[in-house]
């Protein structure tokens, strides 16, 4: 890598304020708030309007869309096909 040309890589704190919760994790982004985080240092914070918390893939809370019956509309319009 080339010297000088990356921005710093460095500690933030992620705050999703939907599930309220919040990480610790390494990032070039910056925030112009800061908070301090669980071992008494003080870091810099980006809100995000979703997380892996709240998301709702991560909690299981995902619905399921009717495929079959997509299919069997496009099936019915379009025919079967060419077999």
């Amino acid at each position: 890598m080339k010297p000088g040309i990356h921005p710093p890589y460095r500690p933030v704190v992620l705050r999703d304020k939907a599930a309220g919760c919040a990480f610790l994790t390494r990032s070039t982004a910056t925030g112009d708030k800061t908070v301090t985080w669980e071992d008494g240092h003080e870091y810099p914070v980006i809100d995000v309007e979703i997380s892996s918390a709240g998301h709702p893939f991560h909690t299981g809370t995902a619905r399921v869309l009717d495929t079959a019956g997509r299919v069997e509309r496009f099936e019915r319009r379009y025919g079967r096909g060419r077999e």
